[in-house]
């Protein structure tokens, strides 16, 4: 079956047929893909993409928190006034859940369908980290199922749900609790971690993995599980327990105009997961993690799910700070495919890399059809473009890597590498190709082994133009 995947052509039963297809495609065994050929084919795939993704609409209606009982204090435990608002706005058919100026005190908020989750400008939402006040919910920890703590905010099968508005959403996380759990050696959370990795790998009933007392699994400060028609935007995030914003086998996704700033322990900006058409919109990162990490379950789970991260649009963003800039994995085992990243700013001392795909034979999978274009850098640490094959340990399931087109990419400071390649001999990194970039600074222009079809067009390392086919 072919449904609307991007330019490809397609060779079948020995017949050449240029296929203009638009999003995502499901590839038998008789059709084998090709390759980007011009930068006119990902951008046009590029708006294809963005025609399928629409940010929902609510009913003109409100519901403000302090008539549930809610008091923005900054003292009063609100969690009850948030449940009893959301149920009465679902219930209505939909509408606003508003947060007025004041700073509101919670434990776990649960999003239902058709609730929009409103922050009026001056309004802020403090979490509690009392463990207790996070029930134990179905979701995913570092790509593996589970049953463990709920998200800050958290929701599971909802259709037509938002986080909006101008104020501040604050985690609320020190070392002094949350992530104290992955501090010493070894943290608290090696343990737990260790065991949901086994019961991954012995395929055990996810249901049955119970966590959460005593095993130090670290929530996620926005985890949507099983949902679509999702819309984040304007708000402020910070001192997130973990990663940020973690939208999870999810469909129609926009994220805009976020500012989130956490620097503890693996605190990933925004982390989709195994999710389809996905918008990332005028965004500001400034965090201990990856800016913007795609995934798509780790191991046997990606593998037994089987959904790939598919189709998403990374623009107009600013990494002020993080590890990684765009990151594709390490979780990645259900795939990625047709990832454009355009038009984004990074600088910071501590980035490592601008664009970097992280796998392993533990995980599998296939990585294509990876497009960035247009991209400012001040300074990183390690490599502009990073494509490494041993993340982890190895395993028996060979990835793949292919298709991965970069473009006028400019870099002030390079560090240890301009471009890095670690693959296996018997699965070199396919048609990558990189076009009108400068990278000055680079201690090592090219660090690379197995590679095909690998093609540098006007691109300059340290002053001077390198070329290769």
């Amino acid at each position: 079956m072919i449904r609307f995947s991007t330019i490809f052509k397609y060779r079948q039963r020995g017949v050449l047929a240029l296929v203009l297809t638009g999003l995502c495609y499901t590839a038998s065994a008789q059709l084998t893909p090709t390759v980007w050929t011009n930068t006119a084919e990902p951008l046009a795939a590029l708006e294809l993409v963005r025609k399928q993704i629409k940010a929902p609409v609510f009913p003109d209606r409100d519901f403000l928190i302090t008539k549930f009982g809610a008091k923005g204090d900054g003292k009063t435990l609100n969690t009850a006034a948030f449940e009893k608002a959301i149920a009465a706005c679902t219930k209505s058919g939909g509408g606003r859940v508003v947060v007025p100026s004041g700073n509101f005190f919670t434990g776990a908020i649960h999003l239902k369908s058709n609730v929009n989750l409103h922050l009026q400008d001056s309004a802020k939402l403090t979490f509690s980290v009392n463990p207790e006040h996070y029930p134990i919910v179905f979701g995913r920890w570092e790509g593996m199922e589970l049953m463990n703590y709920s998200a800050l905010i958290y929701a599971n099968g909802q259709q037509n749900i938002a986080i909006t508005g101008n104020g501040t959403l604050d985690g609320n996380a020190t070392y002094s609790d949350w992530y104290s759990w992955n501090t010493g050696k070894p943290s608290k959370q090696v343990k737990a971690r260790n065991l949901l990795h086994e019961m991954n790998h012995n395929e055990m009933d996810p249901g049955k993995r119970v966590f959460g007392d005593g095993h130090f699994l670290r929530p996620n400060f926005i985890q949507l599980y099983n949902c679509n028609n999702i819309l984040i935007s304007d708000v402020k995030m910070v001192n997130s327990p973990m990663w940020n914003v973690n939208p999870v086998l999810c469909e129609n996704v926009t994220m805009e105009n976020m500012k989130i700033i956490a620097h503890g322990s693996n605190t990933d900006g925004i982390d989709p997961e195994s999710c389809k058409n996905v918008l990332i919109k005028n965004c500001y990162f400034d965090t201990g993690d990856d800016c913007i990490a795609i995934k798509s379950g780790r191991d046997h789970d990606g593998r037994r799910i089987a959904r790939p991260a598919e189709n998403h649009i990374i623009e107009n963003c600013q990494m002020k700070d993080g590890h990684g800039g765009v990151v594709i994995g390490s979780e990645i085992s259900g795939g990625a495919r047709n990832i454009f990243a355009i038009n984004c700013i990074m600088d910071s001392p501590n980035l490592d890399r601008i664009l970097r795909l992280k796998t392993s034979s533990s995980r599998g999978g296939v990585i294509e059809n990876v497009f960035m274009k247009d991209i400012k850098v001040g300074a990183y640490r390690d490599a502009a473009v990073t494509c490494n094959m041993f993340y982890e340990q190895p395993g028996d399931f060979m990835p793949t890597i292919r298709n991965i087109w970069v473009e006028n990419v400019d870099v002030e400071k390079g560090g240890a590498f301009g471009i890095f390649v670690n693959a296996y001999e018997q699965s070199p990194v396919e048609h990558l190709r990189i076009v009108n970039c400068n990278i000055r600074g680079v201690k090592t222009p090219m660090k690379i082994n197995h590679v095909k079809n690998f093609k540098l067009e006007d691109v300059k390392i340290n002053g001077i133009a390198v070329t290769g086919n």
